[in-house]
């Protein structure tokens, strides 16, 4: 699958640092421990069967060959130790693989091949099972003893039947063979290493398609990443080339599918937005031609309106604040289309910031001291758009007024590099439900409320403003009773 970016020549796509333990990384482990496991399953079966057979083979050849000199033993009752030695050390030499060490019990007597009458490998299990009443087979046994290795052999001698007595009769002589197996212990070590040695490379050799095969995993799944990012940032045409018929290819292809479903519905949300804004604008400016004429109207009518009759002058009163508040919603929706259609701009300027807000104050004529408690910090230098910072702190002092409780309390601060704007009031506060919403366009509080003494866009047009300007406006409760609009815009 090949990723189709438009503009990627542009603006290539951020790299990613590697995780350490990445897809790719766990893909890798995990082929190499299926690796490493079936090399050493399969060098634990061949070494288990090697070591079996090596074993066995020896054992076998040892215990028949044994036997074999045990049953050609020539000795008589009462047994003569001197005579005895002489065969033992006899069998001895005739030993396979490799010559033993033998030894003889008979009753008390302790006879052997060597300068020591007894062996110390030589177990009593094994005794135990030699002279058991009828056994004339014999039994063997692999001991170790001292770290080393050793085959144990025990074969009672029986009559041969000659001399009057029974065959396969024993004599109540065992005769036992001892036989190192150090050189069968240092060939099946020397298979050990070998496996050892050959693991190693067998992983690197693995490490080759493990690598291959994550990688045949890997780039599709990248290309997605890189085909999702493009569509976060808005690139909605961003398709996958997908190929194949596995899983991945299924994959791609219903990302495809809702790529341009996705781009579908965006394209007719940002029409149905565009045909909204147009409409508002239009609309708006529409308005504001006729308006003019009506307020110039209802100027004249508001100064006759004392020599008219009560009637008629109270209708003249409620047109003239009517068509004044539309005038005002006429100019608040005229702003929000400009922000709407990204035309608002900024003009600034460098200004003292606690003069910006006591002219504002001034020019409202909010400068009763019983309704405005102002906190001025002054010397603040900051570049802003001295107009656009104005309708902020109109909006919200006289948001305040009008739902607050006086006294309102404007503050003005430096903290750290942002320049800290503070409107509370002393009123009962925003409901919990409402804060949320405060800053959305048209809404209200109380569903049952149809007319509000604003046009309900003023804190909407507040919150645009303060992003222009790259800050952030809040709103919350005080502890003691009142809201709190805090507006903070970098110096």
């Amino acid at each position: 699958m090949k990723a189709h970016v438009p503009g990627d020549a542009e603006r290539p796509p951020r790299r990613r640092r590697p995780r350490p333990f990445g897809l790719r990384t766990r893909l890798v482990l995990a082929f190499l421990l299926v690796a490493a496991v079936g090399c050493g399953t399969t060098a634990a079966l061949t070494y288990r069967a090697a070591r079996n057979a090596i074993l066995e083979q020896t054992q076998d050849t040892a215990v028949t060959a044994f036997r074999q000199q045990v049953e050609t033993l020539n000795t008589g009752l009462p047994v003569d130790g001197e005579g005895l030695r002489n065969e033992l050390q006899r069998i001895a030499r005739l030993g396979k693989p490799r010559p033993w060490r033998v030894y003889a019990e008979y009753g008390s007597l302790r006879v052997s091949s060597t300068d020591r009458p007894e062996s110390s490998v030589l177990t009593p299990e094994l005794r135990r099972r030699a002279t058991a009443i009828g056994t004339t087979h014999g039994s063997f046994q692999r001991v170790v003893k001292n770290g080393t290795p050793y085959l144990t052999v025990a074969v009672p001698a029986v009559f041969s039947g000659r001399g009057g007595y029974p065959a396969s009769r024993p004599t109540g002589l065992v005769v036992y063979a001892v036989m190192d197996l150090g050189e069968e212990e240092a060939n099946i070590e020397a298979m050990v290493l070998a496996a050892r040695d050959g693991a190693l490379p067998a992983l690197l050799v693995a490490l080759v398609p493990a690598l291959l095969a994550a990688r045949g995993v890997l780039r599709p799944v990248r290309e997605l990443r890189h085909a999702a990012h493009s569509m976060g940032r808005g690139r909605l045409d961003t398709r996958i080339h997908a190929k194949g018929s596995d899983e991945l290819a299924d994959l791609a292809r219903t990302f495809n599918e809702s790529a341009a479903e996705l781009e579908r519905s965006v394209a007719e949300l940002r029409r149905a937005e565009a045909r909204a804004r147009r409409f508002a604008s239009d609309v708006s400016h529409e308005l504001r031609t006729p308006l003019a004429g009506m307020l110039a109207v209802t100027e004249v009518l508001d100064e006759d309106a004392g020599t008219l009759d009560p009637d008629t002058a109270r209708a003249v009163r409620l047109i003239s604040a009517e068509t004044g508040k539309l005038a005002v919603l006429v100019e608040d929706l005229m702003e929000i289309s400009r922000f709407d259609a990204r035309a608002a701009e900024l003009y600034t300027d460098e200004v003292d910031a606690a003069e910006v807000v006591r002219k504002t104050l001034i020019n409202r004529h909010w400068t009763d001291p019983q309704q405005i408690v102002t906190a001025l910090t002054e010397g603040i230098r900051v570049r802003l758009d001295p107009r656009r910072f104005d309708v902020v702190v109109a909006n919200l002092v006289g948001n305040a007024l009008r739902h607050g409780g006086p006294p309102v309390t404007v503050r003005v601060y430096a903290e750290r590099d942002t320049l800290v704007t503070e409107v509370a009031d002393r009123g009962p506060g925003i409901p919990d439900d409402v804060l949320p919403h405060v800053f959305d366009r048209f809404y209200k509080a109380d569903a049952a409320r149809t007319r509000s003494a604003g046009s309900g866009l003023g804190l909407a047009i507040t919150q645009e403003n303060v992003r222009l300007h790259g800050g952030t406006v809040v709103a919350a409760n005080r502890p003691d009773g009142g809201a709190v609009f805090t507006v903070r815009i970098p110096l």
